[in-house]
């Protein structure tokens, strides 16, 4: 399949310059690497400008509600299990509003792709503050900055028990395209925190850590059985330093490359993944690519297994022969 077979004739109408446009993009090409054809996809969004994306898409689509979207999803997906799911959400549909339906979609760990879109803002509303935005962070309805901190995604991710987090950055499209695949591909909630850029309400709110002149320095791709290392010589890595996780420069202070530690994205303690997914690009480098993938009984598939065990057991053939099991009585 090609990426031209999941795209709709819809004008994509998006902000010239927004990374929903790269985000697209990449979706396109991760479905067409897939292969799973459009008649076995859907893709469900919410409220915000990121949830536009299902008119662009030729398969099923549905544009709900405000913070609805993980709640849609996990019932189209409990009613349609052969179906391939995604959901998308900006940080403020999917933590704000929606906060309650995406750490239970994790927890209960339902089969659906969720795509997570940060840029810190309410863009749709035209510029208020959101649940990502930074402490002080000034808005339309923050004119004097905020006085609150930030919910951190991945933090939320493991706080429910997520068992798959990768994060991507809009402009690294091979990368957004990798963790994409990644996630589908994962049986269980499989979450993807993409940082994007809202060119006319905060434009630049990733720059610290986007810019081509800063990117290996403040950015490191973490791959499953490979060691981590960064920099624009690749040669800094990350070490184990007592309990938590050190960045050093190789051949400096003694340290080598049988230092630096081998990432292990599918050891089912979360430890040391949530330290990775924590770091943030001051201190310590952002981890990109794929964080934690670990497999666990998906919510979806064990309903229908469920289901079946009990219409075996019960001899249920429709709803009404459910429903008329046991005591019943006639009103007249």
């Amino acid at each position: 399949m090609t990426p031209q077979d999941f795209k709709s004739d819809q004008p994509v109408r998006w902000c010239a310059g927004c990374g929903d446009h790269a985000v697209l993009n990449s979706l396109h090409k991760a479905m067409a690497t897939l292969g799973v054809p459009p008649e076995m996809t859907a893709v469900i969004s919410g409220i915000g400008c990121s949830s536009r994306l299902p008119y662009y898409m030729n398969t099923f689509g549905f544009h709900t509600i405000h913070g609805r979207a993980a709640a849609v999803a996990t019932g189209f997906k409990v009613a349609n299990p052969a179906m391939t799911v995604w959901q998308i959400s900006g940080d403020g549909d999917g933590l704000a509003i929606g906060g309650n339906h995406f750490i239970h979609a994790v927890r209960r760990n339902v089969d659906i792709n969720m795509l997570l879109l940060n840029n810190k803002i309410y863009g749709l509303t035209k510029g208020q503050y959101s649940p990502t935005s930074d402490r002080g962070f000034i808005s339309k309805s923050s004119p004097y900055g905020t006085t609150e901190d930030p919910f951190i995604p991945a933090e939320l991710v493991f706080g429910a028990r997520g068992n798959f987090f990768a994060r991507t950055i809009d402009v690294e499209l091979a990368t957004s395209q990798e963790v994409m695949v990644a996630a589908a591909r994962h049986k269980g909630a499989s979450v993807v925190e993409i940082l994007q850029n809202c060119m006319i309400f905060n434009n630049g709110v990733h720059n610290f850590i986007t810019d081509r002149e800063v990117r290996a320095e403040r950015t490191i791709h973490l791959r499953h059985g490979e060691k981590m290392l960064f920099g624009k010589d690749n040669n800094k890595g990350l070490v184990r330093d007592g309990f938590l996780v050190r960045a050093v420069e190789i051949g400096k202070d003694g340290w080598t490359i049988n230092d630096v530690l081998v990432h292990d994205a599918h050891t089912p303690s979360n430890f040391l993944h949530q330290q990775l997914a924590m770091m943030d690009g001051h201190d310590l480098p952002l981890a990109i690519g794929v964080i934690r993938d670990v497999e666990a009984p998906a919510y979806d598939e064990e309903v229908a297994r469920q289901t079946e065990e009990v219409r075996a057991r019960k001899g249920f053939t429709a709803l009404r022969d459910m429903i008329l099991a046991g005591d019943t009585w006639t009103v007249s």
